[in-house]
C-alpha cells in the first residue's frame, strides 16, 4: 500500500505498469531519497514532447535495454522530471499530466494551477 500523496491531497496512484515507470521501477511516481531527479510528473507523452526532450538531451525514444528501459512513445504515460516538465511548459510543449499520479511535491516547482490546465480527461 502507498502512503504518499498526489497533487489532490489524496492517495498517490499508479502511473503506469506498461511500460513499467516510476524512478524506482514500481509504477509510482513518488519521492525517494535517491530519486535526484525528481520523477514526480505522471505524463502522457506527445510526440512534441518526446521531440523537445531528444533536442534537450534526454532521449526519452531510444531504447536502453541495460537499464530495462523500452523506449517511448507517444501516448506511454511516464513519471517526468518536474524541472523537465516545467522547462516543457516554458516551451509551449508540457505533455498532458494525471494528477492523480502525480506527487504532491511538483507543486514546490510549477503550481496546482499549470499542472490542472494540462491534466487528463
Amino acid at each position: 500500500m502507498n502512503s504518499q500523496k498526489n497533487v489532490l491531497g489524496t492517495e498517490l496512484e499508479p502511473c503506469c505498469y506498461e511500460p513499467l515507470t516510476g524512478f524506482y521501477r514500481d509504477g509510482f511516481c513518488k519521492l525517494g531519497k535517491s530519486d535526484y531527479g525528481l520523477h514526480l510528473v505522471c505524463a502522457v507523452m506527445t510526440a512534441e514532447f518526446l521531440e523537445f526532450s531528444v533536442a534537450a538531451g534526454n532521449d526519452l525514444v531510444t531504447p536502453v535495454p541495460e537499464y530495462q528501459f523500452p523506449g517511448l512513445k507517444p501516448g506511454d504515460h511516464w513519471c517526468l522530471c518536474v524541472t523537465r516538465w516545467k522547462e516543457a511548459l516554458a516551451a509551449g510543449v508540457a505533455p498532458p499530466v494525471n494528477l492523480r499520479a502525480t506527487h504532491i511535491s511538483s507543486i514546490e516547482f510549477v503550481s496546482l494551477a499549470e499542472l490542472e490546465t494540462h491534466q487528463i480527461g
